[in-house]
């Protein structure tokens, strides 16, 4: 099977090779009528979904670009609230280790609300 394709397509290049006049000939002719082919389908019968691509989420409508500038101060004050009680568990030094990761997360919270993002 895969010995008689290959005879073929060596057949076919050799013509190729030897009827390069033709071979343009036939392959510009083939790619004219794809592409009116390719036009007629497009203008006459286009797909449903025009676009399939799905925008990145960086620019579509995020939780944080609805959130009023009011709304981020609460947000804010809540996150300073809770990093003092956790300063005072530090100073008592009764911090476990996912106090440190609360902290953590809290402070890159404050972060993102402060610059807006």
């Amino acid at each position: 099977m895969n010995t008689t394709i290959k005879q073929k397509g060596q057949k076919w290049l050799q013509w190729a090779v030897q009827n390069p006049k033709k071979f343009f000939t036939y392959s510009m002719i083939f790619l004219s009528v794809s592409f009116i082919g390719s036009l007629i389908q497009g203008i006459f019968f286009p797909s449903d979904t025009t676009f399939k691509i799905r925008p990145p989420v960086l620019y579509s409508k995020s939780k944080m670009s609805q959130n009023p500038p009011l709304n981020n101060d609460k947000e804010m004050e809540k996150i300073v609230n809770e990093l003092k009680t956790l300063k005072v568990k530090r100073d008592q030094n009764s911090l476990t280790k996912e106090d440190s990761l609360r902290i953590d997360y809290l402070f890159n919270q404050y972060q993102k609300l402060k610059n807006g993002h």
